[in-house]
């Protein structure tokens, strides 16, 4: 009996260790949860997380963009010149957007605290997300875009917009707001 207590002891001991020993899980529920949580704040690991996350994402539609334009070019998806002509302009659009997350992502990676480029990434994941979600709701390319389109979405709008730049954007403009001074009333000279 003396040893089961032990051992038991033993177990328990080691399980605690083990749970506090796995970093956290920062995935799209964990920040999906943040964002109707009251404090909005993030941490540093936080912000460094949500980055890493959404340059996956942004990697992912690399990947879609390449094998879709390859699809379209090479006649796996049969469509008519038009039409192809106007998806090209659209993955030409995206691979704008592509390149622009991606230069943004790394200047936010070195600066976190650079609103511009939060400003630029945000309205280039947004058009990013739109467009796969026009890609999305074809049914030529659907299975090429698969779950990334409301996925991109949802890291988009209320994941960065609400974790990421509001909150930076308003210690940015509380930082920048100058000190008002109070002019000293002129004396008014009185006329004869």
């Amino acid at each position: 009996m003396k040893y089961w207590k032990r051992y038991l002891g033993f177990v328990f001991l080691l399980l605690s260790l083990t749970s506090l020993g796995f970093s956290e899980d920062f995935d799209l529920q964990y920040f999906l949860a943040r964002t109707s949580s009251k404090e909005s704040e993030l941490s540093r690991k936080e912000r460094t997380e949500l980055l890493n996350r959404i340059e996956g994402a942004v990697e992912q539609a690399q990947r879609i963009h390449k094998d879709l334009t390859q699809a379209i070019q090479g006649g796996e998806v049969q469509i008519g010149y038009q039409e192809g002509r106007f998806w090209m302009s659209k993955l030409e659009e995206d691979r704008g957007s592509i390149e622009t997350g991606v230069l943004q992502l790394k200047f936010l990676k070195e600066t976190p605290t650079h609103l511009l480029a939060s400003i630029k990434l945000y309205k280039s994941l947004r058009d990013l997300s739109s467009n796969l979600s026009a890609y999305n709701n074809t049914s030529l390319f659907s299975a090429f875009v698969g779950d990334l389109a409301p996925e991109m979405e949802l890291w988009v709008d209320p994941v960065f917009y609400k974790l990421y730049l509001l909150p930076l954007a308003r210690s940015k403009d509380t930082e920048t707001e100058p000190p008002k001074k109070e002019k000293p009333p002129s004396p008014k000279e009185k006329k004869p």
